[in-house]
């Protein structure tokens, strides 16, 4: 009969891929790719559009470009990508802000602190008899 031999790493990775803060990591990732979509498609689909009205008819900044010489093959500046990268950068840092904003005002309000308990009951009248009787009881 063969003996499987299983390698001692495979337990510790088990230990470590099922830790919470990898599955929390991992499902950040997945809902950040997702959050990049929908920033590219505002950036793309919403602002872009009403660059290209101020600027005519430069649909995407990283169309700009200068180039040195009129020549084949010479170098191009091309600025536009340059503001496009930047403008994008802009858009995703904001929104994040506000994303992280909002999550934060919402912990803040889930937070809060609990009621204080309620009173405890009065004591029953024939408790406080029995009480009364006990420590009469007592002093004699």
């Amino acid at each position: 009969m063969i003996k499987k031999i299983k390698p001692a790493w495979i337990d510790e990775f088990k230990k470590f891929a099922l830790k919470g803060n990898v599955v929390d990591m991992a499902i950040g990732v997945i809902i950040g790719g997702a959050f990049g979509k929908i920033v590219t498609s505002l950036v793309k689909d919403i602002i872009m559009p009403a660059i290209s009205m101020l600027t005519g008819d430069t649909k995407n900044l990283a169309e700009m470009s200068y180039a040195l010489s009129t020549e084949k093959g010479a170098p191009v500046i091309k600025y536009g990508v340059f503001c496009q990268t930047v403008l994008d950068f802009l858009i995703i840092a904001l929104t994040i802000f506000w994303a992280v904003r909002l999550v934060c005002k919402l912990r803040a309000k889930k937070e809060e602190p609990a009621p204080p308990p309620p009173a405890p009951a009065p004591t029953p009248e024939d408790i406080l008899l029995l009480r009364e009787i006990r420590d009469a009881l007592t002093k004699k």
